[in-house]
Order: C-alpha cells, then sequence, then structure tokens
C-alpha cells in the first residue's frame, strides 16, 4: 500500500481538518499513513523505465522518448543517487541526481547535472514534501549579465512501482512552463 509523505509542518494541517465539521471534510481519505522522508526516498530504490517528454516552447512538445533511471542508497543510506540515461531528438543524454532529505532545516534538496539541460554547472534546489513526495526549486543561468531563470522539479510516487517527475521552468518574471515530465515504470527484481 502506498503511504504519503508528512513532515510537521504539515501536522498544523491535520489539527485543522480535526476540528473541522465532518460535512466540511467529506473529501479528505478516511486514513492517512505516513511515511517519514528518508523513508520515501528509500522507498525509489530500485531500477526503472519509462518515457520522458520534453517541451522548449510552453504547450508544444518537443520530444518523446524512451528513459531508464536507476535510484541507489549512497553514503550510508542518508543520500539517494538517481543516474538515467535516454536520448533526446535522437541524441543521447545521460544525467545524475543526488537527493536527500536534511533534517535540520526540514527541507528536500537535490543537486542535478546532466548532459543537456545541466551541462555547465551543478543544480542545486530545495524545497518542501508534498502528499506524495516532494518539490524542490534551484536557478540556472543563462547567460553574464541575464537574470537567473528559476526550475521546479516535483516527484510524485503515484503507488509503489510508478514515479513521476515534473519540472518547470520559470522565468524571471514568474511565468511557469512544463519543461520535462519523466514517467517511470519500476522494473521489477527478479525472484531469487
Amino acid at each position: 500500500m502506498f503511504r504519503s509523505v508528512l513532515i510537521p509542518g504539515i501536522a498544523s494541517l491535520a489539527l485543522v481538518l480535526a476540528a473541522m465539521p465532518a460535512a466540511a471534510q467529506s473529501t479528505a481519505p478516511e486514513k492517512v499513513e505516513t511515511i517519514m522522508p528518508d523513508e520515501f526516498l528509500a522507498s525509489l530504490e530500485g531500477q526503472w523505465k519509462g518515457t520522458c517528454r520534453t517541451w522548449f516552447r510552453p504547450g508544444k512538445l518537443s520530444d518523446e522518448s524512451p528513459v531508464t533511471g536507476s535510484f541507489k542508497a549512497i553514503i550510508g543510506g542518508k543520500f539517494v543517487r538517481h543516474t538515467y540515461a535516454g536520448s533526446i531528438k535522437g541524441r543521447a543524454r545521460t544525467g545524475d541526481e543526488t537527493l536527500a532529505f536534511n533534517p535540520v532545516r526540514n527541507v528536500f534538496q537535490t543537486s542535478w547535472i546532466d548532459d543537456f539541460h545541466m551541462n555547465y554547472a551543478i543544480m542545486f534546489s530545495e524545497g518542501q514534501a508534498t502528499p506524495n513526495g516532494f518539490k524542490v526549486t534551484g536557478q540556472y543561468d543563462t547567460g553574464p549579465g541575464q537574470p537567473a531563470w528559476s526550475w521546479r522539479t516535483e516527484y510524485e510516487l503515484m503507488d509503489p512501482d510508478h514515479l513521476t517527475i515534473t519540472a518547470w521552468n520559470i522565468s524571471p518574471e514568474g511565468a511557469e512552463a512544463r519543461a520535462v515530465e519523466t514517467q517511470y515504470e519500476r522494473i521489477p527484481t527478479p525472484a531469487e
């Protein structure tokens, strides 16, 4: 069974809902199980395959291609490394992310490099838990003397075997457009 992520900041919402009349809560789930952030990250471990979609212009799909990925615990399980390989417009592409939960600041953090989008720098991002994962935001440079753009990445575990990673480009003025969406399906581990 899939369990949603709950961090202390969301606990206040639960108290508010508990105080509301039952009729106002009709859309809330009856029973919510929780998973701690480190358990959420550990649940990603394994091999994945799927489809990656890329948009260079808002609303206009530019590429759709197969992708494979791997999530592996590193440094005693405190971090998770996500590596992936696919193609874009027929050209091979690979990338690497490190995922973590910082319990001191109560935030998820990532570092990201790849040979297409982030091929000249490391993007550092951080953000909060969401009901089925987390979302982090970082910035990237577009040129000397130019304002930085933001990049929001949302991890959503639909169930234990289906993960969607969606990235949004955010202009310096705040306009958002979907940039990349990876829909992963877990590759079953062979029975031993």
